[in-house]
């Protein structure tokens, strides 16, 4: 996460049964966790945004051999064994700027209910747009009006559902919002960022912080 993410964590912290711990992409190589049973002990649930899969996989120290375990698959055993995962979609995301982000075929692309592309998948949309919420019951979207939502985001990452994943939203047929299990976890993807710029006005809505309450608790097996 960086300094935008800001607007996710106050909207999380809002509710005072949650708990954020949050790393910068510097702060991620140095301290964090590097295996699935470390993630186990400390957390519920890992949320990933505009932080590059390099920033994860490396470690501080490039030159020692070996660097340490696979944090990558780290967090798709995290998963496996029973954690929540949360992508949430920007530059340094999926597959990302110039596809610098590069979660395609790594073990957290595994854990998620997308394929991701192995190049730039940005899609700017600055005339603005409002996704199609296709399954308003789903724990995630249920209690939110989202029919009367005024809101405009300005982009997305452009991703593929799995076949066995559970579309909660779309755009022009590619999923904004998309949950599965995955052994005895759950993992969800957010294709528009949780910040500015492609956020747009929907940090503004009154529903923001309910949203991504519900999306987290559910992730953590709480509802």
């Amino acid at each position: 996460m960086g300094r935008e993410e800001q607007y996710l964590i106050n909207a999380l912290t809002s509710d005072s049964s949650i708990n954020v711990t949050h790393m910068t992409s510097h702060e991620a190589r140095a301290h964090f966790p590097k295996t699935s049973e470390e993630l186990s002990s400390k957390f519920d649930v890992v949320i990933l945004t505009d932080v590059t899969s390099d920033s994860i996989i490396l470690y501080s120290d490039l030159y020692s051999v070996p660097m340490g375990p696979n944090r990558l698959k780290a967090i798709e055993q995290f998963v496996k064994s029973g954690g929540g995962l949360l992508l949430i979609g920007g530059w340094a995301s999926f597959g990302g700027y110039m596809g610098q982000a590069r979660y395609h075929g790594t073990p957290v692309e595994d854990a998620l209910p997308v394929l991701i592309k192995d190049r730039d998948d940005r899609v700017e949309v600055p005339e603005g747009f409002r996704f199609k919420v296709v399954n308003e019951s789903h724990p995630i979207m249920k209690g939110i009006p989202w029919s009367n939502a005024d809101f405009l985001l300005l982009g997305y990452n452009k991703l593929k559902l799995k076949s066995k994943a559970e579309l909660l939203a779309e755009y022009n047929g590619d999923p904004i919002i998309a949950v599965w299990k995955y052994g005895s976890g759950r993992s969800m993807i957010f294709a528009s960022d949780c910040a500015p710029r492609w956020v747009g006005s929907f940090i503004k809505w009154s529903y923001y912080s309910k949203f991504w309450i519900q999306a987290v608790k559910w992730l953590a097996k709480l509802m």
